[in-house]
This record gives C-alpha cells, structure tokens and sequence, in this order.
C-alpha cells in the first residue's frame, strides 16, 4: 500500500500552488477529487501547449487525481459536496480569501459536519493580515518576499526564479501541513485548519539572507550563481561551456586547487580560510577560470569527480530529462491519458523502501469521474441524472 492509502481529500484548485500539492499527496496514494466548474475546469487545461483538449502542464499538475465537474454555485451543487465533505479527510482550496465562505464551503461552515477534517488554504498572503486581500500570483510572491531581489547578476535587471518556487513551496509547505495535522489528529481525534501563503512560503527560503540580515544589518543583492556565504561555489567557464563547482570544506578546497594546478592557494593569505575566499571571490575566480577555460568541461568534471569535489555542468531540460541517472532513479514515467495518448511525465522524487509513491497516472478528463465519485458519496443513478438534467454536474465527453 501506499503511504495515504485510504486518505481522500477534495482539491478546490486551479493553476499550481493547490494542485501541485495534491499532486504530492496523489502521489503518496490519496484519493484526490479535483472539484471543478463544470465547462470550465482548472484554467491550466487551457494553458500551452495544449494537447488535444488539455494543457500539457495540467497533466503534470494533476496526474493521479479524479475530476467532479460540478457547480458550487448551486443549492443542489453545494449540497452534494458538503456530502462529500461529510466523509472526506482533507480539503485544500486556493481561492481568494472570503471565496470559499461565499460559497457557504468555507473552513467555519464544514468544521460542525466533519470535526476531522483538515482544511488548508492556499493564498497569496494568507488569509490575515493588511495584505491578505491582495490579488497574488508567483511572480508577485516572489517579488514581495525578497526573492526577486537575490535572483539575476549584479547591475543587471530583477530577474524572477525560472521555476515558480512561491507556488511550488507553497504547495509542498502545504502537503507536509496536511500530512502532519493527519498525523496529529490520531491523537486528537480532531482535524484543523491550516492557512499557508505564496508570501511566507518565499519568505521562508531566504535561509541566508535573512540570517545575514538579523546578524549584521546587511541587505543582500543578486550574487549569479555565487554562494551567500561559501566561495568557491559557483558556474565556471570552461572551453566548451560552464561547469559548476563548490570547495565548501577543507578536503575540497585542497581538491579543487590541485586538480586546476593552484596548490600555492591553499596557504595564500587572500584565501586560506572561508572567509578570506569569500571576502576575495572575485580575485579567486578569476584565477580559476584564467584555468578552466583551457580546457573543456568534460576534462575538468573528470578530475573534479576523482578528487571527490561536487561538480557538474549545466544542463538543458533536454538534457536533464534524458540522463541516464535520471531513468535510473525512475524519475521519468510514462501514462495512457484517454485523449492526449501515451506520455512521458516526471514521476514523484520520493524513494521509499517499504511504501513506495505511486507510478504516475493520467490527470483526468473535465467530470470524467463524476458518477463514480457521488456513486461511492450514497447518490443513486437517478439523482445523479436529475443532477446532470439541472446543469449541476456534467461528466465528460
């Protein structure tokens, strides 16, 4: 069995934040009922590219999940999933806040129905607070929380994380709450709710720069791809392209001087301890890379690997998607999706021995598991039609 086998949790969700976190918890084998606007769905299947019907990206955030097309918006819709509610495990919504209590599916309202149920809320600032109800998105998370600040070159223009890490922390911040209140609650008897923001999330992984700030006052700036507080630790130029390299102990940075011919570094003043090479960085950089560009990356990985110093160069997702040690660690699945065929998805990082993750499966088709999911909920085959008559639930096509 899987980890959450037995868990069913209800996703409100669109676009990353709360469906890349019930992807994790799918992943570990919960049942995820992705609710959705009938007709419209998450608006990540509209998202390019678009195979036959469905972004490419949604299938990645929604892999394993059911899909319920139905209207919130109804007395009849509303009824149907606080039934639902009723027997569920977890809840996450990413909605702003004050929607779910306009829909009378708020936190307050299915606490008395289902006291174990555990609740989570995904946000742009969380559901207090002066900003609480601003409009948030990755990009303005990321901005707002300092991240935006660090990313780029000296000099250069803001530049956001490639990856939208706000959205993506959030949403494993907000699996591991739900996972942790479900443990929890085996020995309260009692579920909670749970409120988790884009902002905090990127707040959170300024590890360094907010421990540089407490400490010394200082405001941190982009570095490329230096390290905070470690040098040398960054890309390097080499003949052919860049390698990456760090000398973050004692035995590496002797490693690393030896391999680039440098073993009068070791003992010079300028660079003989972490915070002289770090005070000198860009001195020491140069000399390195006066060196590795003579020779191809390939070259210098080689020697680095024998020295036992953290190396590798930078790869296209191309690149990295077809590793060999990407496929050995299983790390590439492929799925039978009942419109867009056979495909390759990035399975779940998450290796276990006893209770492995699930292999990947397809995300669904808009309403494709409607009749089963309010089968299982106690709905007979004619309510379920009189449902499908008044436009509340649709199924697939």
């Amino acid at each position: 069995m899987a980890p959450l086998e037995g868990i069913r949790v209800l996703e409100i969700a669109n676009f990353i934040a709360g469906p890349f976190c019930g992807a994790q918890l799918a992943d570990l084998g919960a049942d995820v009922i992705k609710v959705e606007q009938p007709g419209v769905g998450d608006h990540s299947r509209r998202s390019p590219p678009v195979i036959n019907g469905d972004g490419a990206g949604f299938m990645t955030l929604n892999r394993g999940k059911r899909s319920l097309a139905l209207d919130l918006k109804s007395e009849a819709g509303r009824a149907v999933f606080l039934r639902l509610a009723r027997t569920s495990d977890a809840l996450v919504e990413n909605m702003r806040p004050g929607t779910t209590r306009d829909l009378g599916i708020d936190d307050a309202t299915l606490r008395p129905l289902n006291p174990r149920l555990v609740y989570c809320s995904i946000s742009g600032f969380g559901q207090t607070g002066p900003w609480s109800q601003r409009a948030g998105l990755d990009l303005i998370a990321q901005a707002m929380s300092g991240l935006m600040s660090i990313t780029g070159e000296p000099g250069g223009a803001p530049v956001k994380c490639g990856a939208p890490v706000a959205d993506l922390a959030a949403a494993v911040y907000a699996a591991l709450s739900i996972v942790s209140a479900l443990y929890e609650r085996e020995r309260s008897g009692l579920g909670q709710y749970l409120d988790l923001s884009l902002f905090e999330c990127g707040l959170a992984l300024g590890i360094w720069e907010s421990a540089l700030y407490f400490a010394t006052g200082e405001v941190a700036g982009p570095l490329g791809s230096a390290h905070r507080a470690s040098a040398p630790y960054q890309a390097f130029r080499c003949a052919d392209g860049h390698l990456t390299f760090g000398a973050t102990t004692p035995p590496n940075w002797r490693g690393t001087c030896r391999v680039l011919g440098l073993e009068a570094l070791v003992d010079d003043p300028r660079f003989a301890t972490p915070t002289a090479r770090k005070q000198n960085e860009k001195e020491l950089a140069g000399l390195i890379e006066a060196v590795t560009l003579t020779r191809p990356r390939e070259h210098w990985q080689a020697l680095m690997d024998e020295a036992g110093v953290p190396c590798g160069p930078i790869l296209r997702y191309d690149e990295a998607l077809a590793a060999e040690h990407t496929r050995a660690r299983g790390m590439i699945g492929e799925v039978d999706h009942p419109r867009a065929g056979r495909g390759r998805i990035v399975a779940s990082p998450i290796h276990m021995a006893r209770t492995p993750t699930r292999r990947p499966r397809p995300a669904p088709l808009l309403g494709q598991h409607g009749r089963d999911v309010l089968t299982e909920a106690g709905l007979g085959p004619a309510e379920i039609d009189d449902l499908l008559a008044e436009g509340v639930l649709r199924l697939a096509e």
